[in-house]
């Protein structure tokens, strides 16, 4: 395959860091990504520019309005969110809500689903992991549905923006004794509203203080379903974003260290001239490239309609396995500095913590690679 991005992916790309340009780099109490919107959960004003420069309706479907592209375009604008350590609701409203809403929806519950997601006044969320289980094929969760309509019940943990969000996707099992449930397919993609009655949202700690909630059902009612997909899908769909996120995250770090240790001196030499710190600064560069070329060929498979299943899984085991490790080798490199809150550095490695949770963790992705090599896949 061709891995060099379509003109399309480096125009998303190259508007998306102009208008993330105040980034972590920033000083404190700076505008856009640093400083978030007082009272606000994420920076609203940097979500708003986002939307008015025309990214939010990247994978938004040409006939409403949008700009009807792909997994790739959406992970071009997520790898520069990464870069920039963006406070925005960006993996969780355009990989986990409006990818699976544009590939699986028909054209009248994308209009009711993705409304107000151009213009930056509707946020989107999934909720994919369960307790114990991040992304189960069989989940806990049950849902008793009659055509578009029904009722769900069970709990789902770490949803990212549960309570700013407009619409949740639940993938839950569908309940045996229900005639809907006697497919092959015994499991669905719900939609639900966060003011549902049966639906308690109790926020809890992320790593980076974005939100995230455990989600409690109780017979909560469905306001819709998603009947193009399964819940592979969304599962793939969001280790993907995630995958690109954690690119720009591995991307930016990487930078930080090197000009670091290119300007920081020891006993009148450049960090950088020692042969271990260059040794440990080519692991880390090895760690993004491997990463970006995993995500750029999962993201390259979801769009051009192949079997994803094994290169999503080896990008989620490579953001997984090497992400967290990758940066702790920017902090050790940068020393003492490395620790301090005021510096970048530590909101790049929070937010890979939470990326790294989000997809079920590094034994988690292992697990999954170890099954699918015993299957023969």
């Amino acid at each position: 395959m061709d891995f060099t991005r379509s003109d399309a992916a480096v125009e998303v790309a190259r508007l998306a860091a102009q208008v993330l340009a105040t980034g972590p780099d920033s000083p404190p109490g700076a505008s856009g990504p640093v400083a978030a919107t007082a009272g606000a959960d994420f920076d609203t004003a940097t979500w708003k520019e986002l939307a008015h420069s025309g990214l939010l309706a990247l994978a938004v479907p040409a006939e409403l309005g949008g700009d009807g592209l792909g997994v790739q375009e959406t992970a071009a604008l997520l790898t520069e969110v990464g870069r920039q350590a963006a406070r925005i609701p960006a993996l969780a409203t355009l990989a986990l809500g409006v990818l699976p809403v544009a590939r699986c929806a028909d054209t009248g519950l994308q209009r009711l689903l993705l409304a107000g997601v151009a213009a930056g006044d509707t946020v989107l969320t999934a909720a994919i992991r369960e307790p114990s289980c991040p992304m189960p094929e069989s989940p806990a969760t049950l849902a008793a549905l009659a055509g578009q309509s029904g009722t769900v019940t069970g709990v789902k943990v770490g949803v990212p923006y549960a309570a700013a969000a407009r619409w949740i996707l639940v993938p839950a099992s569908l309940d045996a004794a229900d005639p809907a449930g006697a497919g092959l397919d015994r499991t669905a993609v719900v939609v639900v509203e966060p003011d549902a009655g049966g639906l308690t949202c109790q926020r809890t700690r992320s790593s980076s203080g974005l939100p995230e909630y455990t989600l409690r059902f109780s017979q909560a009612p469905v306001a819709h379903v998603l009947r193009g997909c399964g819940i592979a899908e969304v599962y793939q769909l969001a280790v993907a974003g995630a995958c690109a996120v954690g690119d720009g995250v591995i991307a930016a770090a990487l930078e930080l260290t090197t000009r670091h240790v290119r300007t920081r001196e020891q006993f009148g030499r450049a960090l950088a001239t020692f042969q271990a710190v260059a040794q440990q600064i080519a692991d880390v560069y090895a760690a993004a490239r491997t990463l970006h070329l995993a995500a750029s060929s999962a993201c390259w498979r979801l769009d051009s309609g192949r079997a994803a299943d094994l290169d999503v899984d080896v990008a989620g085991y490579w953001l997984a396995q090497h992400g967290p490790a990758a940066l702790r080798t920017c902090h050790h490199l940068h020393g003492g500095l490395g620790m301090d809150v005021s510096y970048p550095l530590p909101r790049y490695s929070a937010l890979m913590t939470d990326l790294v949770a989000l997809i079920g963790g590094a034994d988690y992705r292992l697990d999954r690679l170890g099954g699918r090599e015993a299957a023969g896949a």
